[in-house]
C-alpha cells in the first residue's frame, strides 16, 4: 500500500455536529460543504437522516450541491436507517455497529453472530442501489480481534467498498493500530477506514499509522472538533503528511485550510488554539535570537512546514528581550532603513534594556530604528565633507 493513495473523509457535518457547542443551520453546512469541496477533500460525510427531518433535509440539499467530492452519510445498521439515507441522494452510506463487549452489553446487546446477521441483511438490502457501502464495527480497539476479524471478513465477502476500524474512545496507540491494520490488510480486499478520537491526544499519530500499514481512508474533521475531544484535525493530519512528503498533499488547495479553520471556528464559539496546526497565530512565528537568525538564513532550520505553501507568511518577533541583532537588522531592511552594523547592534542592545524593565511593543522598535537612521542622516548631511563619515555610511548600505 502506496501513502499517495489515501482519501480524506472529512466528517465536520458528521463527527463534528456531534460537537458540544455545533449547531449548524442549513446555511452554515453548505458553506463548510463548499469549502471542503474547494480544498479537495475525497468525501464529505453528513449526519444520519434518520437523526431528525431537518436533517434529512440538510443531506438532501448537500447532496444535491453537485461538488466534486462524493457525499457519504453515516448510519445505524438497520434498514430502516440505510433506505432513508439512499432516499437523500448520498453516493454512500457508512454502516456502523459497537462490537466491544462494553458496547454489546450496555447498548445494543448483540451478539456477533447476530452482528453477522444483521450486517448481511442490511447490506444485501443495499447492493442494489449501486451506492458506496461502507461498514464499521464501533470501539474497534476494545474488542477482541478475533471478533472484529469474523466481522469484517464476513462483510469482505459480501463485497463492500470499505471496513472501517473506530477507535471511538481515543484508547488505541500507533503500534497498536497499525498491527490491527496491518492484520486486517491481509484478511480483506476491501479498503480500509480509520476513524481515531483524540481523548488522550494521540488522533494524529493514530490517524498516520494505518496508513502506513495500508489503510487507505482516514477520518478527519475541521479544527478535530466532534463527541468529547473530537477526532483526527484536518489541518493536522495535512500537517503530518506534508512533514512526510509535501507531494503527499499537493492535490489539496491548502491555502483553503486557514478559511475553513476560521469559519468553522466562528460557527461553533471557539477560538483556533494559538499552537494549532498551520493555522494558529504562533505557528509560523520565531523568537528566539538564534532561531531567528537560522531562518533567516535558511527558513528550513526551524521550520518542517513552509508556510507560503498555505497562503501564509512567517514572523520574526524581535520586540523581546530575546532578540538578537539579526532579527533587528531583518526589520529595518523591511522598512528600508539603512543602518550600520553598529547601530544596529546599539538599537538590539536597547530593545534588551526596554525589554527588561517592560513588555514592549513593534512600533517601539521601529521608532528607535527611525531615529537612529534620522540621526545618521543629521550626521551626515552636517559632516558631509569628512571622508571617514562616509564610508561609515556607506559601509551601512553595503551591509544590506
Amino acid at each position: 500500500m502506496s501513502l499517495e493513495s489515501f482519501s480524506i473523509i472529512e466528517s465536520t457535518l458528521r463527527e463534528g455536529e456531534q460537537f458540544v457547542n455545533a449547531f449548524f443551520s442549513t446555511d452554515q453546512k453548505i458553506q463548510i460543504a463548499r469549502l471542503l469541496d474547494e480544498f479537495g477533500v475525497e468525501y464529505i460525510e453528513l449526519t444520519t437522516p434518520a437523526a431528525s427531518e431537518q436533517s434529512a433535509r440538510d443531506c438532501e440539499a448537500i447532496a444535491r450541491l453537485g461538488l466534486r467530492a462524493r457525499t457519504l452519510t453515516h448510519t445505524r445498521c438497520a434498514v430502516e436507517d440505510v433506505r432513508r439515507a439512499v432516499e437523500t441522494g448520498v453516493d454512500g452510506v457508512d454502516i456502523v455497529i459497537g462490537t466491544s463487549s462494553y458496547l454489546r452489553e450496555f447498548s445494543h446487546g448483540k451478539s456477533i453472530e447476530t452482528i453477522i446477521e444483521m450486517a448481511q441483511e442490511v447490506l444485501e438490502f443495499l447492493r442494489p442501489f449501486n451506492v458506496e457501502m461502507r461498514f464499521s464495527t464501533e470501539d474497534s480497539l476494545r474488542s477482541d480481534p478475533a471478533d472484529l476479524f469474523r466481522v469484517y471478513e464476513a462483510v469482505d465477502r459480501i463485497g463492500v467498498n470499505r471496513v472501517g476500524i473506530a477507535d471511538t474512545v481515543g484508547i488505541g496507540s500507533p503500534r497498536q493500530i497499525y498491527a490491527l491494520v496491518a492484520e486486517l490488510r491481509q484478511r480483506v480486499r476491501a479498503d480500509i477506514e480509520f476513524h481515531g478520537h483524540n481523548d488522550t491526544g494521540c488522533a494524529i499519530a493514530n490517524a498516520f499509522a494505518p496508513l502506513e500499514a495500508g489503510a487507505t481512508h482516514i477520518d478527519t474533521s475541521v479544527l478535530g472538533i466532534g463527541e468529547r475531544n473530537g477526532i483526527t484535525p484536518l489541518g493536522g493530519l495535512i500537517a503530518r503528511l506534508y512533514a512526510v512528503d509535501p507531494g503527499l498533499v499537493s492535490k489539496y488547495n491548502l491555502p483553503i485550510l486557514l478559511e475553513l479553520d476560521q469559519y468553522v471556528a466562528q460557527q461553533v464559539g471557539v477560538d483556533i488554539p494559538f499552537n494549532n496546526y498551520i493555522t494558529g497565530f504562533s505557528a509560523f512565528t520565531h523568537k528566539a535570537g538564534i532561531h531567528a537568525k537560522a531562518v533567516l538564513n535558511n527558513p528550513s532550520t526551524y521550520e518542517i512546514l513552509r508556510p507560503e505553501d498555505f497562503g501564509l507568511t512567517r514572523y520574526i518577533h524581535i520586540a523581546h528581550r530575546l532578540t538578537g541583532w539579526n532579527a533587528i537588522r531583518y526589520r529595518a531592511d523591511q522598512l528600508d532603513i539603512p543602518l550600520t552594523d553598529d547601530e544596529i547592534k546599539r538599537i538590539t542592545e536597547q530593545v534588551k534594556h526596554l525589554s527588561d524593565q517592560r513588555n514592549i511593543t513593534l512600533d517601539e522598535v521601529d521608532s528607535l530604528l527611525y531615529a537612529a537612521h534620522n540621526q545618521s542622516v543629521e550626521t551626515f548631511d552636517s559632516s558631509s565633507d569628512s571622508p571617514s563619515t562616509e564610508r561609515s555610511y556607506q559601509h551601512g548600505t553595503d551591509a544590506r
